[in-house]
């Protein structure tokens, strides 16, 4: 036994003894590379608690961020649609995003579109010295803004189902048509500054209302009949009697509206363009029918005098309304077909009880 344990001895010295000569013949290279396992192995330990943080930072993050946008969300939700509120930010954001305020015959109307037709009309309002109640008209403005996108929603609705297409070129066309002043086509910077002055619109903006409102013009035009059945009544009962507007407003008592200046007025005054359209007659000549500037009728205009250095116009005139969008719209809001997401309509229900 005592042979056997000093023989263990020895091989245990031999065997550290030929190690320690391993150690001898390694390389710096080596022996930096077995120093870096080393630290790697004891880092091990380390590595997965360090994930699980990361993880639970990014979580946590997350967690953040979906709280904040659902807070921003609400908040932005009540200043809308409770408080009803029309400030700059507000609207940029319903110009990004797809808010209805309100839908017609199953069609959404986009929340810009109302706010738009809003800010452009309290505007002129807003800013004027006049002692007015402001908080009262902002109430009206409310509802005819309401109404006036409603309006151009379904008459979207109807320009898809019946294949009405308004282009790029008509809208650039009336834009252009605006920004002449005595038949001299202001720049168009001018013309955008007065627009923003006084209607607080940009050129897309405007370019919305100018496209909305052709629309509607053209649906209004394709789809009454009776409008067009008595624009040919007074036709033939003009060719028929030699012109007189006044007989063909009489046969059609009550269908039509006969209208004199009684003197002479301004060519560029605001009348649909009927005292345009008169400039451009001889004395004694009638137009052919035509749509009204704001889209509501036809017109026949017979020229009584004119005096082309003052640049005014004596005329008549008959006008023919269009009806039946406005039917369509009031069957629509009878059967329950507008639904209203913001209540603009308080007085009106208060007044009905």
């Amino acid at each position: 036994m005592k042979k056997i344990g000093i023989l263990k001895k020895k091989a245990n010295k031999e065997k550290a003894l030929a190690e320690t000569k391993v150690e001898e013949r390694k390389t710096e290279r080596e022996k930096v590379e077995e120093r870096r396992k080393e630290v790697l192995n004891r880092g091990k330990k380390f590595k997965y608690p360090l994930q699980y943080s990361k993880h639970k930072l990014v979580f946590n993050t997350i967690i953040v961020a979906i709280v904040a946008i659902v807070l921003v969300s609400v908040m932005g939700w009540f200043a809308l649609y409770k408080m009803q509120s029309s400030v700059d930010v507000l609207y940029r954001i319903t110009r990004i995003l797809p808010l209805s305020v309100a839908q017609v015959d199953g069609k959404d109307v986009r929340f810009s579109d109302y706010l738009m037709i809003f800010r452009s009309s309290i505007k002129t309002v807003s800013q004027s010295d006049v002692g007015v109640d402001v908080d009262a008209l902002s109430r009206e403005y409310k509802k005819i803004a309401l109404n006036d996108a409603e309006e151009y929603t379904y008459a979207l609705k109807l320009a898809e189902e019946l294949g009405v297409e308004v282009t790029d070129e008509q809208v650039e066309e009336l834009f252009s048509e605006h920004r002449k002043v005595d038949g001299v086509e202001r720049s168009e910077e001018s013309f955008l500054k007065v627009l923003q002055d006084n209607f607080g619109l940009s050129k897309d903006e405007y370019k919305r209302m100018l496209y909305l409102s052709l629309v509607k013009m053209e649906v209004e035009k394709k789809i009454d009949e009776a409008a067009k059945d008595l624009t040919a009544q007074i036709e033939k009962i003009l060719a028929e009697n030699g012109g007189s507007l006044g007989d063909a407003a009489r046969a059609l008592e009550g269908k039509v509206y006969y209208e004199e200046t009684g003197g002479m007025v301004d060519s560029r005054n605001v009348d649909g363009g009927r005292a345009s359209a008169a400039m451009k007659l001889k004395k004694g000549e009638i137009s052919k029918a035509f749509v009204s500037s704001n889209g509501d009728s036809y017109y026949f205009v017979k020229l009584i005098d004119k005096n082309e250095d003052t640049l005014q116009v004596n005329y008549a005139s008959i006008k023919i309304p269009f009806t039946e969008f406005a039917n369509k719209m009031e069957e629509i809001r009878e059967n329950g077909g507008i639904k209203e997401y913001i209540d603009v309509r308080e007085e009106e229900l208060e007044q009905e009880q």
